[in-house]
């Protein structure tokens, strides 16, 4: 025996009487730019109103005003209706083999690297493109919130499903110091390096700044508070400015785009520490898309920075190719 779905307490129509009451803040105005009588629209929201089990508008004041549960209701109908006037736009340029937007996240550590190289990929396959960089936490959220169409991150989103993940590269953790400065070769010698230098951090809003300490707190480290930055440059800048030393990483390293003689570079002492990049997109929804373009970032990846990276740290490990 199959179960049937539940019905649903509203259709298009009404989501848009409800909105045009929610703009007009009046029965009457509403039905005017709506081309629909005054009766039909409070016959609409009546309706919605019952079907949903909660008041939407308090009729006791006037102009009209929305109750809490109708001020969630309008932000949610209006993202609703926004998207259903897009899709036959959406169906008519995927006919033809574009899309009409499409909207990237890119994790601030990877800006210079790849704005370009994902900016220029994406505007072959889209008449509107949108790429905002920020911090991976930030994205996850809009792309659940469908105001992404994908992200290049930190958060693979693995404990969501729904979700297609590309990896793009991984990359260890490293140290980096001021220049000339002696470099920590054992766990000891990393606590003992804070008795002269503070560790510059990484914010805990960032996902890195979380690994980072995370990873220091299983090996029983405890170092002061002092600055931290949500960007790579911040971290990087400070070191080269002697205020203190990083955990970071090499790409975070060459977004930062110092001079070679500002920094020094080694490796983190200890357990190895790493990250992995990764593009995450809504599954299906982008046909070969996000395949396609994460095998573009790597190809650029790799030769604007990560061969760089190599041949300026000798050190780094084989793998840390992308």
């Amino acid at each position: 025996m199959t179960t049937r779905p539940a019905r649903l307490p509203f259709d298009l129509h009404v989501l848009e009487a409800f909105l045009g009451v929610c703009e007009a803040r009046s029965m009457a105005l509403a039905a005017k730019s709506l081309a629909m009588t005054q009766p039909a629209i409070s016959q609409a929201i009546a309706d919605l109103e019952q079907r949903i089990g909660v008041k939407l508008f308090d009729r006791s004041v006037r102009p009209l005003a929305l109750t809490p549960a109708g001020e969630l209701m309008r932000q949610r109908a209006s993202a609703l209706v926004s998207e259903a006037r897009q899709i036959a736009m959406a169906i008519r340029h995927t006919s033809r083999g574009r899309l009409a937007l499409i909207r990237a996240g890119l994790v601030d550590s990877l800006s210079r690297a790849l704005t370009g190289p994902l900016a220029s990929f994406l505007v072959t396959h889209a008449d509107h493109v949108s790429v905002q960089s920020g911090l991976t936490s930030a994205h996850a959220g809009a792309l659940l919130t469908r105001n992404l169409d994908l992200f290049i991150g930190v958060d693979d989103m693995s404990d969501v499903e729904g979700f297609d993940r590309h990896e793009i590269v991984t990359e260890p953790y490293i140290l980096v110091l001021p220049p000339r400065h002696k470099i920590p070769r054992s766990v000891a010698d990393l606590e003992a390096c804070a008795e002269k230098l503070p560790l510059i951090r990484y914010s805990a809003r960032s996902k890195t700044g979380i690994d980072i300490e995370r990873h220091l707190r299983r090996l029983n480290i405890d170092f002061p508070q002092g600055l931290e930055f949500d960007t790579p440059f911040g971290v990087s800048d400070m070191v080269a400015r002697g205020k203190g030393f990083a955990i970071t990483t090499p790409i975070c390293l060459a977004e930062a785009a110092l001079d070679g003689s500002d920094v020094r570079t080694a490796p983190l002492p200890g357990p190895k520490l790493k990250r992995t990049l990764t593009l995450v997109s809504r599954r299906q929804e982008l046909g070969t898309l996000p395949r396609d373009l994460t095998k573009a970032c790597k190809s650029s990846l790799e030769a604007s920075t990560l061969a760089p990276l190599r041949s300026a740290m000798p050190w780094l490990d084989e793998d840390f190719r992308a």
